[in-house]
């Protein structure tokens, strides 16, 4: 059975049609990248999966676990975690607050502790700054904040939400090796992301949207060697 199950999946914008009966699952331990351009939906599927959104038909299935119409806060405590596009962390707060503030779903203090020590070791640049205001981080820093602050809620899956949106090159590579060390210590990842040759590069299958759809899926790997992908995602 796979951890996640998205089923014939519409939803609206008042009468616009953002996603046309989308279906796709992704299995535990996996890199699932859904990659597409700007305005294909990727976001919008994010945020029905995390409850932020309400589909008009089909079904999100977590675990086993039909969450479709479970609020989102309480969807977090199921063992999702999302980290949303553009970054989004408590710029008034400190560092140390907004990762915190990811906890909010658990009781165990001694497991919190424990939670923020493999976080800072992790992200050693928010172990340095935990007294410092959030909206005084770079861009990157604020990306590994918001991830960081998911991370604190121990989640099963973590979604993703344009990781390396607005980053130089040299941060870019850094955001998508903590992906992969995230995914290496057995978090489950669905990556939404416009540079798709990273995503490609670090994705075990991914699923490639058009307008609300599924257009194509398939190993990442073949996907990065389709002419067609190249041509219109790859700039080959």
């Amino acid at each position: 059975m796979a951890m996640l199950e998205v089923k014939d999946l519409e939803v609206y914008y008042g009468m616009i049609q953002a996603i046309k009966g989308l279906s796709f699952e992704v299995n535990e331990g996996e890199v699932i990248a859904l990659i597409g351009a700007n305005g294909a939906g990727k976001t919008t599927i994010l945020h029905t999966i995390t409850g932020l959104l309400s589909p008009k038909k089909g079904s999100v299935i977590f675990e086993g676990k039909d969450i479709t119409k479970i609020p989102a806060h309480k969807i977090v405590s199921l063992g999702m975690a999302h980290v949303p596009e553009g970054r989004r962390v408590f710029a008034e707060l400190s560092v140390y607050q907004n990762l915190k503030m990811g906890a909010y779903t658990r009781k165990d203090k001694d497991e919190i502790e424990k939670t923020l020590e493999t976080v800072y070791k992790r992200f050693p640049r928010l172990k340095e700054r935990q007294n410092q205001l959030a909206g005084t981080l770079s861009g990157g820093e604020q990306q590994m904040l918001a991830m960081g602050r998911a991370l604190m809620s121990k989640p099963r899956i973590i979604l993703m939400d344009e990781p390396s949106m607005g980053l130089s090159p040299i941060l870019v590579n850094e955001i998508f090796d903590i992906i992969q060390s995230v995914s290496a210590s057995g978090t489950t990842v669905l990556l939404v992301e416009q540079n798709a040759k990273k995503a490609l590069s670090i994705a075990d299958r991914a699923y490639v949207l058009e307008t609300g759809k599924i257009v194509m899926s398939g190993d990442a790997d073949e996907l990065m060697n389709d002419d067609s992908i190249k041509k219109a995602y790859l700039g080959e």
